[in-house]
């Protein structure tokens, strides 16, 4: 018959493992609104169309700034079974794009018991790295803030282990703490992070050296901050990494110094541990223009600290016997050296 051979029509045929997604601005909102749900296996559908979602700039966007990682992070609170599931049914992509729910999974220092064996735990490292991805944008540092006390416990808890393989976690969780606290440096300070930073500049790895020590600037930045390093005996332990191998080592442990110096307590401390003479041996290497540049911050860094320690009498005493090395640096021709240079000399000769 006609009918026999007529050819049906094709519909489009909907993925049993995604959610349907909405029109423009609504798809995100109506994914959120399928995940309050009770239903394990439709969470995970919609969690994974919104890992398809999260790809374009202006949905992760709209989902990072529109309210939503604050559902989620409910979501992933849950600690049943099917919350579980769902947290760990997230594939890399979300983690990548989800800055908060990605930090909250590294949050249990131990696998989840109650997760089901087929659901792979995310690693670490792949967390870590998302949230510092995440904390390149401002809305992404911002959504993290509110972790910075579990990062910080984290951090401990590697810092007491110093575990070889575990290395790479480190130097990621530490490097998104430094984007954190350069954003705002107090949830750090208030979660003991001097002292714990502070045990990490031992680290017999040069990464971890240098991102412990570039947090510790970060934190070094509000005067409670340069108070701390203070109390915690920190300075001591920054001295030896001046004399470090590694360039951005020297150059984070000049930077911590730069900011304590600015107060009376680490002025005199830093005169107690004979610092001068060690930031004037950095300032006196020998260098071609290669060197030069890439140094450059190290002896702005130099100067700078130079200048605050000349700011107290002893200070300033030691260094008038050092202007033929400072008036070199003065006349040199990149101009943000040159100028920290001229600063440095105005303070050294400076008469009451």
């Amino acid at each position: 018959s006609a009918h026999g051979n007529a050819v049906p029509m094709t519909t489009p045929v909907m993925d049993p493992n995604r959610a349907p997604v909405a029109f423009g601005r609504r798809a995100v909102p109506q994914l959120f609104e399928q995940l309050q749900v009770q239903d394990p296996a439709h969470k995970v559908r919609a969690l994974t169309s919104l890992c398809d979602l999260v790809h374009e700039p202006e949905r992760l966007y709209q989902t990072v700034t529109g309210g939503f990682l604050k559902q989620l992070q409910v979501l992933l609170q849950d600690d049943d079974a099917a919350g579980a599931s769902v947290l760990l049914s997230i594939c890399p992509p979300v983690l990548l794009s989800l800055p908060l729910s990605s930090c909250l999974s590294l949050c249990p220092p131990v696998p989840l018991s109650s997760c089901p064996p087929v659901c792979p735990p995310v690693p670490l490292s792949s967390c870590l790295s998302s949230c510092l991805s995440s904390c390149l944008s401002p809305p992404g540092a911002e959504a993290l803030l509110s972790l910075v006390p579990k990062l910080m416990l984290k951090l401990r808890h590697l810092e007491e282990v110093r575990r070889e393989k575990q290395e790479e976690e480190q130097e990621l969780l530490l490097s998104t703490l430094t984007s954190c606290s350069r954003l705002d440096p107090l949830p750090a300070l208030a979660s003991d992070g001097v002292p714990i930073l502070g045990q990490t500049l031992t680290h017999t790895s040069p990464s971890i050296r240098r991102e412990a020590a570039a947090a510790l600037m970060a934190l070094s930045v509000p005067g409670d901050g340069k108070q701390q390093v203070c109390d915690h005996g920190i300075l001591s332990t920054l001295l030896p990494l001046l004399h470090d191998r590694n360039l951005d080592v020297q150059t984070n442990a000049a930077g911590v110094i730069m900011n304590t110096v600015i107060i009376r307590p680490g002025k005199y401390l830093c005169l107690e541990l004979d610092v001068i003479p060690v930031l004037l041996r950095l300032l006196s290497e020998e260098e071609d223009e290669e060197r030069k540049k890439r140094r450059k911050t190290l002896v702005i860094y130099c100067l700078r600290a130079l200048t605050g320690l000349s700011e107290a009498p002893e200070g300033r005493v030691i260094l008038s016997n050092e202007l033929p090395l400072l008036e070199r640096r003065s006349n040199e021709q990149d101009e943000d050296v040159r100028r920290a240079a001229q600063t440095a000399i105005k303070v050294v000769t400076w008469k009451p």
